[in-house]
């Protein structure tokens, strides 16, 4: 299994994940031009993507999803309240296939289970991805106003995290953004604090995880050091050994080999 993060953040947010010859998306928040370009850079053509997840309606997670369904006749996996809530993106010649929150699919060789999270979002999910070849599982949760039970359950056992680290509390505290703003980040629905991001990878952790990658930096309340310092301290402390990344907005991750690192190699 290979993964990249093509890009996250608050300006966008993708994920490409490629098991034996069937490659996905989760979500596509970034232009179609960007989104080929971006999949270009780790060597996938654009036209090979079988199919693009959306996790919820936020622009930063769909801005290019119609654009670049129509143009590589790309279907689209979507709850019904997020297709109501981004309707305006689909012109009604678009391949969509509704899922339920909670519930499990194949796309070729990979099965992607879906659940819920709390965000200020209709139907808003993260999901658990499984290499039903390698029996890798990668678990992508980028929008977490605070982990539940239910996340903790559906990223058990993760060979790979990509969790949000979203702000730091203090620059939150004196960033731009007005006070309700403020307090909608770093409410139960909103976005998880660096700190935060570090509890749930620790409760996570097990001898089978090879690496977790931080996303959904804040560009005006967070700093990737920052994020990573924090993560890193705690994870390290509890024993970990993997590997440590995190994403950027502007520009894609390399392309992460589970099965070579799962086999002892070291990611570049």
């Amino acid at each position: 299994m290979k993964v990249a993060v093509l890009g996250s953040g608050s300006r966008g947010n993708a994920v490409l994940l490629w098991g034996g010859s069937t490659r996905i998306l989760v979500d596509a928040g970034f232009s179609a031009r960007d989104l080929e370009s971006r999949l270009a850079s780790v060597g996938v053509a654009a036209e090979s993507v079988r199919a693009i997840v959306l996790t919820h309606d936020h622009r930063d997670h769909t801005r290019g999803v119609g654009v670049f369904a129509r143009k590589f006749r790309t279907p689209i996996y979507l709850t019904e309240k997020t297709l109501e809530a981004c309707c305006s993106l689909f012109r009604g010649d678009e391949v969509l296939l509704p899922y339920r929150p909670g519930s499990s699919f194949r796309i070729g060789q990979l099965r992607v289970e879906s659940f819920l999270t709390l965000h200020d979002a209709p139907d808003p999910v993260a999901v658990a991805v499984v290499d039903e070849g390698s029996g890798l599982k990668v678990g992508v949760a980028t929008d977490l106003g605070r982990p539940t039970a239910q996340v903790r359950y559906a990223l058990r056992d993760s060979h790979l995290l990509i969790l949000e680290a979203n702000h730091d509390e203090a620059l939150l505290h004196q960033g731009p953004y007005p006070p309700a703003v403020r307090a909608r980040i770093a409410s139960s629905h909103g976005h998880l604090s660096n700190h935060a991001a570090a509890r749930l990878a620790e409760e996570l952790l097990h001898p089978g995880l090879l690496g977790v990658v931080l996303a959904h930096l804040s560009q005006e309340c967070n700093r990737p050091e920052l994020a990573r310092a924090v993560v890193e301290e705690v994870l390290r402390r509890a024993g970990f050994r993997g590997f440590l990344r995190v994403a950027h907005q502007d520009r894609p991750m390399e392309l992460l080999d589970l099965e070579a690192l799962r086999n002892g190699d070291s990611p570049s």
